[in-house]
């Protein structure tokens, strides 16, 4: 298959984002709300904290001498989520959460050539085929790369201390709402525009992410296509559940897929054998989590040390919301890294998160996805 006979089937992944956005907008509220209920333990304690300081309030009426009511060195931060959170949001360190304390997590210490954690990755994601994918795709390559520098530019001045890797996310498997010829409902990209965004990542000395969205396919199917790519010391993987449907009883754009544990494993274990097949240093792994159900199981995920997982959160709106996705399904379940889908667009991040707000985040994110 050629380029120009791709043509027909980028229409028809930009098509598939705008049916999206309408299930995908609705899971927003629900999204939010799930987020919500499951910091209700939190939020329980806080109120209970409350209750024990009126109590010594009233308690300072007897002899027994009682804290004064400007000592705090034995208050604990009351965070909150939600849109009034402000800056007490429980996403943030030192807010009061009781996850601060579950990062970073046990796990394998970085081999030589190892990307993270020293580093902080920001990829520009989309399809050059789409300008509706993402950024990589709605700009000519000159501009887009020049916007690429400004980025890395502005994230290297706010932190110094992880300098940045950049990249190209490319969406090399386009999830489709009908079977097509391959009966899968995806459509592989072709080799040659793959290798035509490779030589733009090279460009920049970035490195290159294959996305894979796999319909009702299956990784164990799907990933000896890319190995060619994969082999490559500077290209790896991204997988996205959103658009795993081999689970879910419906197609993609109609319901939101979901990846198990077992599934994130073939992929691990596929790109560790590939670091001793071709002598290559860690490959990265990175998780698109769109909903609290996108990723099931997560304590089942096998860490390797030749592979190096991100759990990125992946979804739209205003900061407080994301923030509260961010909290519910990345910081409440830690795997190994941690990552941020940040949107370009503001009909998607209205207004959209400052970056002082990100690197305010704990986990503080190394894995910044633009789209």
């Amino acid at each position: 298959m050629n380029v120009s006979a791709l043509l027909p089937a980028a229409a028809l992944a930009a098509a598939l984002v705008s049916t999206l956005l309408t299930p995908l907008g609705a899971t927003l509220a629900a999204q939010a709300t799930e987020a919500t209920a499951q910091a209700a333990p939190s939020k329980a304690a806080s109120s209970k904290g409350s209750s024990s300081s009126k109590a010594r309030a009233k308690g300072s009426t007897t002899k027994r001498a009682q804290p004064a009511a400007t000592d705090t060195t034995r208050r604990k931060p009351q965070g909150a989520l939600g849109p009034q959170s402000g800056d007490r949001h429980l996403a943030f360190k030192g807010t009061g959460s009781d996850l601060d304390s579950l990062w970073p997590p046990a796990m394998p210490a970085p081999l030589p050539g190892a990307i993270l954690p020293a580093k902080r990755i920001i990829a520009f994601y989309g399809n050059p085929l789409s300008t509706r994918m993402g950024i990589l795709g709605e700009f000519q390559p000159d501009e887009m790369l020049r916007k690429l520098d400004a980025e890395v530019a502005e994230w290297n001045k706010l932190d110094p201390q992880h300098p940045v890797q950049p990249a190209l996310h490319l969406i090399a498997m386009v999830a489709n709402p009908d079977p097509g010829p391959s009966g899968r409902y995806r459509t592989r990209m072709d080799s040659a525009m793959i290798e035509k965004v490779y030589g733009w990542a090279k460009r920049k000395n970035a490195l290159l992410f294959v996305d894979l969205q796999i319909g009702k396919s299956t990784l164990d199917y799907e990933l000896p296509w890319i190995e060619k790519f994969l082999a490559r010391p500077d290209v790896h993987l991204g997988i996205d559940p959103e658009f795993a449907m081999a689970r879910v009883p419906s197609v993609p754009g109609k319901r939101i897929g979901t990846y198990d544990a077992s599934e994130i494993n073939v992929a691990i274990r596929f790109l560790a054998n590939l670091v001793d097949k071709y002598k290559l240093p860690p490959k990265i792994l990175v998780v698109h989590r769109f909903t609290q159900k996108g990723v099931t199981n997560y304590k089942d995920i096998k860490l390797d040390p030749r592979v190096q997982v991100v759990m990125q959160m992946d979804g739209f709106g205003p900061p407080s919301l994301k923030r509260d996705s961010y909290y519910s399904y990345v910081k409440k379940e830690p795997v190994q890294f941690a990552g941020w889908k940040q949107f370009t667009k503001r009909k998607n991040d209205n207004p959209p998160t400052p970056r002082e707000a990100i690197l305010r985040l704990w986990p503080v994110p190394l894995y910044i996805q633009l789209q």
